[in-house]
């Protein structure tokens, strides 16, 4: 059972935050185009973009991604200790309780 459960909560944490990180991206460039009235860039490394835009858009794509990653894999969390009973296999360490 405690091999199923981690296999489910494997796929369940991946979709959460596969799902999440693609939201972010849509928000992300959304939120570049609103603020800087240009489409983000596409290559931040490419070096004919400026280097202030560069750094910006991976401080605000980066942060954008990682916060909804992070919300995503703890209401995935969440609700798995509600259907279960108990935390996910990997959060089970540091004498956590559920």
């Amino acid at each position: 059972m405690a091999k199923d459960s981690s296999k489910i909560w494997s796929v369940f944490s991946l979709v959460s935050a596969v799902a999440a990180a693609a939201l972010a991206k849509k928000a992300a460039d959304a939120t570049w185009k609103v603020t800087t009235g240009k489409k983000p860039p596409e290559n931040p490394a490419d070096p004919d973009v400026e280097i202030w835009e560069a750094v910006g858009w991976a401080v605000v794509s980066g942060m954008l991604v990682g916060l909804a990653r992070m919300l995503a894999q703890r209401r995935a969390a969440s609700y798995y200790t509600r259907s279960t009973g108990h935390l996910p296999p990997d959060l089970q360490r540091d004498n956590q309780q559920s």
